[in-house]
């Protein structure tokens, strides 16, 4: 697939069906600016060698994706990115992305594995997502004016 923004990689041990892997593989890169507005995805012919998957699972993921408005199929002429998902900060050159992949890598070479660091991730969002909320401005009146 050369010359292509992205490369699927499949894992049949996850229990995650493979067309979710696609379009799970597929946002995470319009999120991190990896994939652009106007790109073109491998050919679903492309995927399948690459991947030894179904081309009908391609297919479906690529529906699936159009009908959330992140791509459109041309006939003819292959399948193009629409819509962007990144964040500013979220980029591949940003300091907060450089402080993560440090991070992760320390993480690693203190023998953590894949699942162990999204643990500590998934809890240090969860943490901080429930301190934002417990202080949000004008949570507290709504609360009292709702009991």
């Amino acid at each position: 697939m050369e010359g292509d923004v992205v490369e699927y990689r499949i894992d049949r041990g996850s229990g995650v069906p493979a067309y979710v892997q696609i379009v799970e593989q597929t946002e995470r890169a319009l999120r991190m600016g990896t994939l652009k507005v106007g790109d073109k995805l491998p050919t679903a012919r492309e995927v399948v060698a690459a991947t030894a998957i179904n081309p009908n699972t391609v297919l479906r993921a690529y529906r699936d994706m159009e009908q959330a408005g992140l791509v459109e199929l041309r006939r003819g002429l292959g399948t193009f990115v629409t819509r962007s998902l990144a964040r500013p900060g979220a980029e591949n050159d940003s300091p907060l992305r450089t402080d993560l992949t440090d991070w992760t890598a320390r993480a690693r070479a203190a023998g953590l594995e894949r699942a162990d660091i999204l643990a500590m991730v998934t809890a240090a969002l969860d943490a901080h997502d429930n301190e934002q909320h417990e202080h949000t401005p004008g949570d507290r009146e709504r609360e009292e004016e709702d009991a």
